[in-house]
C-alpha cells in the first residue's frame, strides 16, 4: 500500500514539476516583449507561415465538416420533423466548437510539429548555444515571435474556417436537401449571436498560443540527436492536442455555463 501511494505521489510531483517548467518557460519568453530589441520581421514571417500556408488544409477541412454536419443534422432531425433546425445547428456548431477545435488540431499537426522539429534541430546542432554566445536571447529570437504569431493568427484562421464551414452547410442544405436559400440564410442569421463568434475566436487565440508554446517548449528542450528531435515533435503534437481539448471544455464552461 505504501509503495503504491509513493508511486502515485512521485507521478503527481513529476507532473507538477513539468507544469512549473512549462509555466516558467512561457513567462520568460513573454517577459521579452517588454524590452527591445524586437524582431518584427520574424513575427510577420511566422504569421505568414502559420496563417497563410495553413489556409488550404484548414479551409478544406472546414468545408467538408460543414457539409457533413448538415447531412447528419438533417438525418437526425427528420425523425422528429425538425428539419428546419439544420441551419441553426450548422452555424452554432461551427462558430462555437467545430471551427476553433478542428482548425486548431489541423494547425497543431502541421505547425506545432514543424516548430518542434526546427527548434529541436537547432538545439541538437548547438545553434541555440551559438545564439547565446552572440549575446542574442534565444527565447526572444526563437520563441516570442512564434507565441505572438500563434496568438494573433489563429483567430483570423478560425474566422475563415467558420465562414467556409457555414458555406459548406449552405451548399448541402440548398442543393441536396432542397432548402430554400433565402430561408436558410435567414435562419442562420436569426439564431447567430455575437457571443457565439466571440467565444470561438477567444478559444482560437488560446489554442494558437498553446500550439506555439508546446512546439517551442519541446523543441527547445530536446536532447539526444535525431531521435530526440523526433520525440520532441511527437510530444509537441500530442500535448497540444490534449491541451486544446481540455481548454476547449474549460472555455466552453466559462462562456456558456
Amino acid at each position: 500500500m505504501t509503495d503504491s501511494l509513493a508511486a502515485i505521489g512521485a507521478v503527481f510531483l513529476a507532473f507538477l514539476a513539468a507544469v512549473g517548467r512549462l509555466t516558467r518557460f512561457a513567462l520568460q519568453a513573454l517577459a521579452a516583449v517588454f524590452s527591445p530589441p524586437y524582431f518584427l520581421g520574424l513575427v510577420l514571417r511566422q504569421v505568414l507561415y502559420i496563417g497563410y500556408y495553413s489556409l488550404p488544409v484548414v479551409g478544406l477541412t472546414a468545408l467538408f465538416t460543414g457539409m457533413v454536419l448538415a447531412l447528419q443534422s438533417y438525418t437526425g432531425f427528420s425523425r422528429f420533423n425538425a428539419q428546419s433546425a439544420v441551419a441553426t445547428v450548422v452555424v452554432l456548431s461551427m462558430t462555437r466548437e467545430l471551427g476553433p477545435v478542428i482548425a486548431s488540431l489541423m494547425v497543431a499537426g502541421r505547425v506545432g510539429a514543424a516548430m518542434a522539429a526546427e527548434i529541436g534541430t537547432m538545439r541538437v546542432t548547438e545553434q541555440i548555444d551559438a545564439l547565446t554566445t552572440l549575446s542574442t536571447d534565444p527565447l526572444r529570437y526563437l520563441v516570442l515571435p512564434r507565441l505572438i504569431a500563434g496568438l494573433v493568427t489563429l483567430p483570423a484562421l478560425v474566422l475563415v474556417a467558420d465562414i467556409i464551414g457555414v458555406f459548406g452547410g449552405f451548399l448541402v442544405g440548398t442543393y441536396k436537401l432542397d432548402f430554400n436559400p433565402q430561408a436558410y440564410l435567414t435562419q442562420t442569421e436569426q439564431y447567430l449571436e455575437t457571443i457565439d463568434v466571440v467565444s470561438g475566436l477567444v478559444k482560437a487565440a488560446v489554442f494558437g498560443f498553446i500550439i506555439a508554446l508546446m512546439g517551442c517548449y519541446h523543441g527547445y528542450h530536446s536532447r539526444g540527436g535525431a531521435e530526440g528531435v523526433g520525440q520532441a515533435t511527437t510530444h509537441a503534437v500530442v500535448s497540444s492536442s490534449i491541451l486544446i481539448l481540455i481548454f476547449n471544455y474549460a472555455l466552453t464552461q466559462a462562456f456558456f455555463s
